[in-house]
């Protein structure tokens, strides 16, 4: 009969686990303190733990290293009041079965007791199973949320932490994938060493190379010196490929070498330069869709994919928005010397119904913005952009025919007239860009060459002005669901 030592200093959390769990084929231990559970598993050699993240005459994480030591293999699932995303990631680097928030969905527990039980009889075959699956952690000072979707992206980020392996973080514009990248490395072996992020999308197609791998003197017109690049700079560290699918053919081909090598050539040079670079890559593109198209090199597909971390957008992450609305005003307010600052309830429902194309970096720019406009400590729906505000209704607006008018231009108009700015032509003129710009991008489905023939201009052009704009180009052009993308500007749709 297997046995689980719980080790939590609430009683009434004990006496839960002993009416819930305990029964004929489980025995269920309980210690209140840290010292008593060590004891009580050096005795027993239970099958597996649950831990307390708080306890009274020690850390969670520090009984979890003591625990550790002495039995290597025993799974220990952590659970906390607290959903703070180091201890988290420092839990599942360390090695957790897994990490759950208070209240406690025994449902929940009861799976994951059982799992925990069947890795340990499995971790005593002779055909030995690998301890863990790579469940380590990380975290960044900035991570926020408790919703389920981020904790998994928590847990995903200690799973290869500690590893060396080449991570690729996917998600729509905006959604934190820089932030990400950098929580990795603050928990991988490698923290001592540079941490450099490259966008390969803002950089033209004529530097990128240079920009990774440096080049000779003379190597090109305007190469008056020896540069060193991005992959030797890093040696020792981690670089972060932001926008990896916007990379070139020969760029591709390159980067492709040293994940296979860890050697390159500058451009222009011959001689063969060894780095040892961990790569952590992003898109928001469908590579899959790139690989058919003949778009994006297959193997080097192969070897970004080792391990991928899906993040999820906003509009996904529930009571995450509450969270981090309270998060940023705080630091706004703190940068802009309003002192506290807080967010009305009827601001803080128009803020929850908003779909947020542009994710988080929309959010803190709306909340910025709004914070500037705020005359007290009160942020009021009347301080919130325009668009924010006739965007949040939880169901689709009339179409412009049942509102006699032209639908959002004329809104925009009407807001402009109100608040009698002295800009509204270039102000409408930019709108209207942006509008044709998503409209024709969305026609063919993210192509910009074809976009850029459709339009009379040059794909460089093109491509400034997206980024001018902030269009995101992502897998689907779109809100996310039909209702949701009816219910805003068809402009809004790709913007970050």
């Amino acid at each position: 009969m297997p046995t689980l030592v719980v080790i939590d200093d609430d009683t009434a959390v004990l006496d839960v686990f002993r009416a819930l769990l305990e029964g004929p084929g489980l025995k269920v231990l309980t210690a209140a303190s840290a010292a008593e559970g060590v004891a009580l598993v050096t005795s027993v050699e239970p099958d597996a733990v649950v831990l307390d993240a708080m306890l009274p005459d020690k850390s969670g994480l520090e009984t979890f290293e003591r625990l550790r030591r002495l039995d290597p293999r025993l799974p220990i699932l952590m659970i906390s009041a607290s959903s703070d995303s180091d201890t988290v990631i420092e839990a599942t680097k360390l090695g957790a079965f897994d990490y759950l928030v208070k209240p406690l969905d025994f449902q929940r527990v009861r799976e994951l007791v059982e799992r925990s039980f069947e890795v340990r009889r499995l971790a005593h075959v002779p055909v030995a199973l690998s301890e863990t699956d790579g469940e380590s952690i990380a975290s960044g000072d900035m991570l926020v949320g408790r919703s389920p979707e981020m904790q998994d992206v928590y847990k995903a980020i200690g799973r290869v932490a500690g590893q060396n392996d080449t991570v690729l973080i996917r998600g729509e514009s905006g959604t934190g994938k820089e932030l990400i990248a950098r929580a990795i490395y603050q928990h991988s072996a490698r923290q001592n060493g540079r941490f450099l992020a490259v966008n390969c999308a803002a950089i033209p197609e004529t530097l990128l190379e240079s920009e990774l791998f440096g080049h000779e003197r003379g190597a090109f017109t305007g190469a008056e010196s020896r540069r060193i690049g991005k992959f030797e700079q890093c040696s020792g560290g981690t670089l972060f490929l932001d926008e990896i699918g916007d990379m070139t053919a020969l760029s591709q081909s390159k980067v492709l070498r040293v994940l296979q090598e860890q050697k390159f050539e500058r451009v222009g040079g011959k001689e063969t330069i060894e780095t040892d670079v961990r790569i952590i890559a992003a898109t928001n593109r469908d590579l899959e869709q790139m690989v058919a198209d003949g778009q994006f090199r297959p193997d080097l597909y192969y070897r970004l994919n080792v391990f991928t971390i899906q993040l999820p957008p906003l509009r996904a992450r529930g009571d995450d928005i509450p969270l981090l609305i309270r998060h940023y005003l705080g630091r706004y307010a703190r940068e802009l010397g309003k002192g506290s600052s807080e967010v009305s309830p009827a601001a803080e429902a128009i803020l929850r119904r908003y779909p947020w194309p542009g994710n988080v970096r929309q959010l803190q720019s709306v909340l910025r913005q709004a914070l500037l406009h705020t005359p007290g400590q009160a942020l009021l729906p009347e301080f919130l952009p325009a668009e924010v505000r006739t965007n949040s209704s939880p169901t689709a607006p009339e179409s412009a025919a049942e509102k006699g008018g032209d639908g959002p231009f004329d809104e925009f108009i009407d807001e402009q007239l109100r608040r009698g700015g002295t800009s509204l032509y270039a102000d409408a003129v930019e709108l209207l860009e942006r509008f044709l710009l998503t409209r024709v991008l969305r026609h063919t489905g993210g192509n910009q060459s074809h976009a850029a023939k459709i339009l009379g201009i040059t794909r460089g052009s093109l491509r400034n002005k997206i980024r001018q704009h902030h269009i995101t180009i992502g897998p689907v052009v779109s809100v996310g669901d039909a209702a949701a993308e009816q219910a805003q500007p068809p402009w809004e749709a790709v913007e970050s």
